[in-house]
This record gives C-alpha cells, sequence and structure tokens, in this order.
C-alpha cells in the first residue's frame, strides 16, 4: 500500500524571538492541561486557565498555595502545558520551569473577577499565589489557512480522495 501523498509538502514552520513570541499570544489562552512531574505515575495533571502570556513568553496562572501543584512546583519546577482548541484546529505542548510567588504586581495585571470563584477573599486571599512558566521548548500545531479554508479542503479531500493536508506545525523558539 502506498503512502498517502500531499498536495503540500511545507507543512513545517519554525518562528523565533518576537514571531514566536506573537505566535505563542496568538495561540496560549483558555483552558490548558497542566502537568507536574513526580514520582507518581501518571504524572498528575489538571485542568488550568491560562491567565495572559507577557512579552517576554511567561505565561500566567493563578493557584493555591496549599494546593498539591504548588508543592510538586517547588519540589521539581519542570511542568508542562497541552492545550487543544479543536474548533480551529490550534494545539500546543510547552515544557518549561515554573515557580509560584505572591507577586502583587503581576496579580494586580492579570487578576479578573471570575478568578474569586476559587479565592473568595479576592487578590487579598492568603491561599493566592500566581504560576510563572517560563517556556524552554514550544512546539504548536496549526492550520496554514483559516478554519474555513481548512474546512474546504477537508471536503475537497472526501470528495476527490486525495489528501489536502492544511497543517503546520514547527517550534516557537522564544
Amino acid at each position: 500500500m502506498q503512502a498517502p501523498r500531499h498536495d503540500d509538502e511545507d507543512h513545517i514552520r519554525d518562528y523565533s524571538g518576537p514571531e514566536a513570541i506573537a505566535k505563542l499570544k496568538e495561540l496560549a489562552s483558555g483552558i490548558c492541561m497542566f502537568t507536574t512531574f513526580t514520582e507518581q505515575r501518571p504524572a498528575p495533571s489538571r485542568p488550568m486557565d491560562i491567565q495572559g502570556v507577557g512579552d517576554d513568553s511567561t505565561l500566567y496562572f493563578f493557584s493555591a498555595a496549599s494546593s498539591a501543584k504548588n508543592h510538586q512546583i517547588a519540589a521539581d519546577p519542570g511542568v508542562q502545558i497541552y492545550l487543544a482548541n479543536q474548533n480551529v484546529s490550534e494545539y500546543l505542548s510547552i515544557y518549561g520551569r515554573a515557580t509560584a510567588s505572591r507577586d502583587r504586581a503581576l496579580i494586580d495585571k492579570y487578576w479578573h473577577e471570575d478568578v474569586k470563584i476559587w479565592f473568595q477573599g479576592g487578590k487579598d486571599d492568603p491561599d493566592l499565589t500566581i504560576i510563572s512558566l517560563q517556556p524552554e521548548a514550544i512546539h504548536y500545531w496549526d492550520t496554514k489557512h483559516s478554519p474555513v479554508v481548512a474546512l474546504l479542503k477537508m471536503g475537497a479531500s472526501l470528495l476527490t480522495g486525495k489528501t489536502m493536508d492544511d497543517g503546520v506545525e514547527g517550534e516557537l523558539k522564544v
């Protein structure tokens, strides 16, 4: 059996510097799976809401000082996050180093009232911390064109029997 042929072999696109940070900001929003590394298997993962991405590529999350996650980060700052936005075929895998702090300037910058659901004391809640994740390796998967074009290509692929890969992937070197 012959492997499927793609109509466009240009599916690897790496970004670096300001372009990589812009792409990261475009893709890194919403809920991700946040994985810490311990002796435990499977590795502990939990959903976390990305609060923002700084101009230096740091990602921010709110977390409870008393959480197992914060204790795991203190023991081993290596973490991995996975983000999937299936509606528009955007995916991210980010490995980096995390730290938890009570940095008031960062808490003020990323705070919004929805966070009060988890921290009833607001910005002054004694259990509130902010996790800063500095990426070391980022891999993304995306579409080359808009979601509408990608959908049309998938439909054409079904009609013609020809693989029409609209995917693009690569490294974000920040």
